[in-house]
């Protein structure tokens, strides 16, 4: 039997619509908060704003907090960098609860900002360029110590044909011509940071790979500010001596940092500036991040540490 509809329908919302409202109205609230700085004043606005859709939700259940993890660094420059970033993540994503924790170096550390997350579900995103021992073994250690968060962790940022576009990118914000000199005379050294790890070495030369299709068949030699051969003096000098004079940096740095500005102290010619806040940056940060929230499995059970 059918129970009697009320007398005033209008005046009365399902309990699922009323859940809708206020899901809604939560997002507003945290997409509006998000645009305010600590200091009270309100961020900038970014083309990607007019792009930006809701955070998914499946059965009602909030999207996984997504915690991008960076290295961390002594130069304030990559702090105000990660956080510029992370602001265009949110702006292409609003309502997605996204945190910062850093491995080492500045506040707020990785353990920190997962016990702050309570014990829902969360994405650890690396702001890291390839695989190596902090992909493999510290953010699984941290997601491990934090048992109350139900955690998955991303592949590394790299390489991806997004960090290739914004390395491209960078290279042209330079006045950088990529077609300015012969074939024969021109040439790119890709500076990354550097690791033991062959992965990691394995992953750096496919970018190089990626990136000099991307120029045309210009030769893109990777290099490394540390732990790896070639340096990237040592790279340079090695392109001089086959007649490769118009050399230009290719930053492989997700922000400014002691490295960074070792490489491009040692540039003859255009030294790009680190990846940073590219809009490329943002919208690959968001595609690990539905990787592993998609089709990840806890972090105790398998780690995603491939592209």
């Amino acid at each position: 039997m059918t129970a009697p509809a009320p007398e005033h329908p209008r005046e009365l919302l399902p309990l699922d619509s009323t859940a809708r409202l206020l899901t809604r109205i939560t997002d507003q609230l945290g997409t509006q908060l998000s645009l305010v700085s600590l200091n009270g004043t309100r961020r900038p606005m970014h083309r990607t704003r007019q792009h930006a859709r809701p955070a998914p939700v499946a059965g009602g259940t909030p999207a996984p907090t997504l915690v991008a993890v960076a290295h961390g660094s002594r130069d304030p420059r990559a702090l105000r960098t990660v956080l510029e970033l992370l602001d265009q993540v949110r702006e292409l994503r609003p309502g997605l609860d996204v945190r910062l924790g850093h491995i080492e170096l500045n506040q707020p550390l990785l353990p920190a900002t997962l016990a702050a997350a309570g014990d829902g579900d969360a994405v650890l995103v690396p702001l890291l360029l390839s695989r190596g021992h902090h992909v493999k073994h510290d953010l699984p250690a941290a997601a491990a110590a934090a048992p109350a968060l139900r955690s998955r962790i991303a592949a590394p940022l790299g390489p991806h044909p997004l960090l290739v576009e914004a390395l491209h990118g960078r290279l042209l914000e330079t006045g950088w011509d990529p077609e300015g000199g012969t074939s024969r005379s021109t040439a790119v050294v890709l500076a990354a940071a550097g690791s033991r790890d062959p992965d990691a070495a394995t992953d750096t030369r496919r970018t190089a790979r990626m990136l000099s299709d991307r120029l045309g068949g210009i030769p893109v030699v990777p290099a490394y500010a540390s732990a790896a051969a070639p340096t990237v003096p040592a790279a340079v000098r090695g392109l001089a001596a086959r007649g490769r004079h118009r050399i230009a940096i290719a930053s492989y740095f997700t922000a400014p940092g002691r490295f960074a500005t070792a490489a491009a102290a040692v540039a003859p010619g255009a030294a790009a500036a680190p990846l940073g806040a590219h809009p490329a940056m943002a919208r690959l940060l968001l595609h690990r991040y539905d990787q592993a929230a998609g089709h990840g499995s806890p972090v105790t059970e398998r780690l995603l540490a491939s592209a």
